[in-house]
């Protein structure tokens, strides 16, 4: 089992940035690839990016790429995603999610553990 928590949301502007945090707990953290997803009110979860066991390889999606980026510290059981140049439509509460395995192929990633959740709001 892994606990995860994230934390870091708010309110911003857009434009701004916003550094958001996953704090895990449980099993050995760097045996977990760790996903970032969110769902904007009345849409479908939508994946963001995820970074791999070892944080040498991160893949996101088009809708954030150069904008944010993702990082982990396994000796601190913690991943980052640090957002860039916010836009409205960023809006959306942000999951951190972790699994042992990723499966491209599934909307979930094949992630296996999932955080509640961190509102980020950005106004325009």
């Amino acid at each position: 089992q892994v606990q995860l928590v994230e934390s870091g949301g708010g309110l911003v502007q857009a434009g701004d940035s916003l550094r958001l945090s996953c704090a895990a707990s449980g099993r050995t953290f760097s045996s977990y690839a760790v996903g970032w997803f969110r769902q904007a009110p009345g849409k479908e979860r939508e994946f963001v990016g995820f970074i791999k066991w070892s944080g040498g390889s991160t893949y996101y999606a088009d809708s954030v790429k150069g904008r944010f980026t993702i990082s982990r510290d396994n000796a601190k059981n913690t991943a980052s995603l640090q957002m860039n140049s916010l836009k409205p439509e960023d809006t959306a509460v942000y999951y951190c999610a972790a699994g042992e395995t990723i499966a491209t192929c599934r909307k979930d990633y094949g992630m296996d553990y999932w955080g509640k959740g961190t509102l980020v709001t950005v106004s325009s």
